[in-house]
């Protein structure tokens, strides 16, 4: 019910009386007194005035899911949610959950990760308070081959995310990070269960710098924040609610033809790399091919010197620049 009011509060944009809550959302007078209360020790800023009603001021920058979903119009995607001030990992928690059959769309956030890992097993931790590190279930009924593609899509989610809630162009270097100013922003990490040819689940889990003022010596060239990179701290909630908005309308698409020939075009005008060398690393081999950008199965296309073609799988190695991490 708490989050039923502050959406109200907040789609309001100014006074709206006690009288309407209650009728909008068929509860008496003492309760809808008793949630304003509530979110007030909260620390939300809610104003009240006899024969006005109420209006929010202020809202604190919080990821509890009244927050989030206050904010969040999705179908689906973050309906049921689970908030924890400190975790491991919020994709095993999301594996965990799923083994106890918790249902699609499930997404669990946190203030603080300290077990979290990126692609190919490198760590991720997620200082409190500083960032969005969430992770959702999904259970497709779609080919155990066609899962990967669900990075790609999870990338344009967050690319799309963020560029519409803090205004700054962001690019996607494949398969799954976000990169400003040739510096990484966001880390997306996708799991699956399966069981030969029969997928269980998938997790997605997302990992945006958000509120960070500044890196380690040995990150600060590889690693951005939207802080720094706006030079103003901005609230998480809004910035999580269009991640999963958006992720939720690319899924949808995505589904009608278990391919990415619906985002190919706009996939490679935001890639990086396009028709520049890279390095294509696979274990201790080191290779230089020009990117070509993606097919619709989500592969790098990639020509060496000599114009042999080849299409990289995702899992099979990770994507440098030519100088450098980008």
């Amino acid at each position: 019910m708490k989050t039923r009011i502050l959406k109200e509060l907040k789609e309001a944009g100014d006074y709206i009386s006690g009288q309407e809550l209650c009728a909008k959302l068929q509860v008496s007078r003492t309760a809808v007194w008793k949630h304003i209360k509530a979110l007030r020790e909260e620390g939300y800023q809610i104003d009240s005035v006899t024969n006005k009603g109420y209006r929010l001021l202020n809202s604190p920058d919080l990821l509890v899911p009244e927050e989030v979903q206050s904010n969040l119009n999705s179908r689906w995607l973050g309906q049921e949610m689970r908030f924890y001030e400190t975790i491991g990992s919020t994709n095993l928690e999301v594996r965990r959950l799923a083994e106890e059959g918790a249902p699609h769309g499930l997404t669990v956030i946190t203030e603080e990760q300290t077990m979290g890992k990126g692609r190919r097993g490198r760590s991720w931790l997620g200082e409190p308070g500083c960032g969005i590190w969430m992770s959702f279930l999904l259970r497709p009924q779609i080919a155990v081959e066609n899962s990967s593609m669900l990075t790609l899509i999870a990338a344009l989610a967050v690319q799309k995310a963020i560029e519409e809630e803090a205004d700054i162009h962001c690019q996607i270097k494949w398969p799954n990070d976000i990169i400003v100013n040739k510096k990484k922003i966001c880390g997306i990490l996708t799991e699956l269960s399966a069981q030969m040819d029969e997928l269980n689940y998938i997790v997605v889990g997302i990992g945006i710098n958000v509120n960070i003022e500044g890196f380690p010596e040995d990150l600060k060239d590889k690693a951005t924040s939207l802080q720094i990179e706006t030079g103003q701290t901005m609230k998480r909630a809004p910035l999580a609610a269009k991640v999963l908005e958006c992720f939720e309308h690319y899924y949808e698409i995505f589904l009608k033809t278990e391919d990415l020939s619906a985002f190919m075009d706009e996939y490679n005008r935001l890639l990086l790399h396009v028709n520049q060398k890279i390095r294509v690393i696979q274990g201790s081999r080191e290779e230089t091919y020009i990117s070509r950008g993606i097919n619709s199965d989500g592969e790098l296309l990639t020509e060496d010197e000599m114009g042999n073609k080849r299409a990289i799988l995702s899992g099979e190695v990770s994507v440098r620049g030519i100088l450098g991490y980008v």
